[in-house]
């Protein structure tokens, strides 16, 4: 299987570490690219300046609370652009609030996933992320 680009969209450069160090441990040798606001991975996902020659993500993990623009309205562009919406995306937040999780929901995203305070539970939640999305989920043809 061919690698898969991954867009973190993340400004806690502590989860950003355990995020890149939990990939990299896995089977595959994926690609991570990291965004720290929502404004920046806003222009990424629409290749503009300085983003006009990225690879398009196959999969993007998502933090819900970012600088600059929210990842809850980084979710709802993605899911309302009919060249985007096939992305999955997955909610990688601290976050356990009923309201959120349904919020997340019902912008259409794939999955809402609670960030694990312990380093083992978090290093074991994002493999586990990897193994199902890269290899038991089939994604869109790049």
């Amino acid at each position: 299987m061919e690698s898969i680009n991954i867009l973190l969209v993340e400004d806690n450069k502590g989860d950003i570490e355990l995020t890149r160090e939990s990939l990299s441990r896995g089977k595959l040798k994926n690609k991570l690219t990291v965004i720290e606001d929502g404004e920046s991975a806003l222009n990424y996902l629409y290749k503009k300046t300085p983003y006009a020659d990225v690879e398009r993500p196959d999969i993007v993990l998502l933090d819900l609370n970012l600088p600059k623009v929210s990842g809850r309205d980084i979710l709802k562009a993605l899911k309302q652009d009919d060249s985007l919406k096939d992305i999955p995306v997955i909610i990688l937040s601290s976050s356990q609030d009923a309201f959120d999780i349904k919020e997340a929901y019902q912008l259409h995203a794939n999955c809402f996933v609670s960030k694990p305070v312990s380093l083992d539970s978090f290093i074991q939640v994002v493999q586990s992320i990897e193994s199902f999305w890269i290899d038991i989920v089939k994604l869109p043809q790049k």
